[in-house]
């Protein structure tokens, strides 16, 4: 039993802190062996097609088309694909009156990877870059992802995603935020090492020639993509200076249905991504992948419930003051995180209170989108987000 306790505290402070400084150490020791790559001011720029797929986003889609009007990247090279499959507002009217911008159109809504699957015939640039339509990008945003294609092992760019927190934010802003600082940091680690795991459909790009179509079933399609070109031995780069910004989810229990959504389609990846897991295809790259996602969506937020109550045999079993020290921490982190859910419905902001509230609530969502995959509940078509 104490053997079983203290490998779950080394695989959850691994998976959430452990890999992190494991990261920053190779980086560090591979910077000392190697030069990164140098990247030419005088390389001829790709042409691109950039593709927005939108559902029912009347309300931003003119804020969206303006964002994307102003992106600084030569005319003549850039092709704006709008996807708006299944919208019934006046989404596609608005993008039907901007003759620069291609509009994708059917009434009947199939998912967004049945969507992107339709518009792949009418690409024409050598890079393909996928946004989403509540997110803005800044304007070097596009010249700072194809910069990464002068190396001819990428065969895929992500870019940070950044959520807009005020100091006025609840759990969802403040939390949100603070995790996508962290994991855009991992991001960079794990991209100076090697390769990223993956991309977030906020912004990422792809070399046209290498995309492979997935599964129309597939739930979190962005980083399939990415993934079905990872494994066929290409780099996944990281560029934070391109970067989409959105606001954070309304509130937590959008957040949840988000996080339950991503977590159901990260259950499903792994089924699917089988050369990503297998070492002896790319030892490193499948090194980087357990660490940063497969530890996350398995069996990690099982084992918090099991620390929590092998703590408490084990002090019932007079184990020692040591483990009654952890079981009081525990109880006091859950304490703080049930805090947290009070002052959000009384609508108090203590920031220091949401973070153990959000962990939580991360690996909930865990839990439970592996059991509505499992369980078939969960859909593969896009549902429009509800944003602050």
């Amino acid at each position: 039993m104490v053997l079983l306790f203290w490998i779950s505290i080394f695989l959850i402070v691994y998976t959430y802190v452990g890999y992190g400084f494991v990261l920053y150490l190779l980086v560090k020791i591979k910077k000392i062996f190697s030069k990164p790559f140098l990247f030419s001011s005088d390389s001829a720029l790709p042409t691109v097609t950039l593709i927005v797929a939108a559902y029912n986003e009347e309300d931003i889609i003119e804020e969206k088309i303006k964002n994307t009007l102003e992106l600084d990247y030569p005319e003549g090279l850039i092709q704006l694909v709008f996807i708006t499959d299944g919208s019934s507002d006046s989404t596609a009217a608005k993008v039907s009156g901007y003759s620069s911008i291609e509009l994708l159109h059917q009434d009947s809504r199939a998912g967004k990877m049945a969507a992107i699957k339709r518009a792949i015939p009418f690409i024409k640039g050598e890079i393909t870059v996928f946004t989403d339509a509540n997110t803005f990008l800044n304007k070097a945003a596009i010249l700072e992802l194809v910069k990464h294609y002068q190396n001819p092992k990428v065969g895929a760019v992500a870019g940070e995603k950044r959520i807009l927190v005020d100091d006025t934010a609840d759990a969802s802003s403040a939390g949100e935020g603070f995790y996508w600082k962290y994991e855009s940091k991992l991001k960079q680690w794990d991209y100076e090492l090697y390769s990223n795991v993956g991309a977030a459909g906020e912004l990422f790009s792809i070399r046209t020639a290498l995309y492979e179509p997935v599964e129309s079933d597939t739930i979190i399609d962005d980083h399939m993509i990415a993934m079905r070109i990872a494994e066929k031995g290409y780099i996944i780069a990281y560029e934070p200076l391109a970067y989409a910004m959105e606001t954070a989810s309304a509130d937590v229990a959008e957040e949840l249905k988000r996080k339950i959504r991503i977590a159901a389609g990260g259950i499903q990846s792994i089924f699917r991504l089988r050369k990503s897991a297998n070492p002896f295809n790319q030892p490193l790259f499948t090194f980087q992948y357990i660490s940063h996602r497969v530890l996350r969506w398995t069996i990690t937020p099982f084992l918090l419930i099991l620390v929590f109550f092998l703590n408490i045999v084990l002090v019932v079993n007079d184990a020692g003051l040591f483990y009654i020290a952890l079981l009081i921490a525990q109880c006091l982190f859950y304490l703080l995180s049930i805090a947290g859910v009070y002052f959000e419905r009384k609508n108090i902001r203590i920031k220091a209170l949401f973070i153990p509230y959000y962990f939580c609530v991360m690996n909930y969502a865990v839990i439970a989108g592996i059991n509505r995959y499992f369980r078939k509940q969960q859909s593969a078509a896009w549902e429009k987000s509800r944003r602050k």
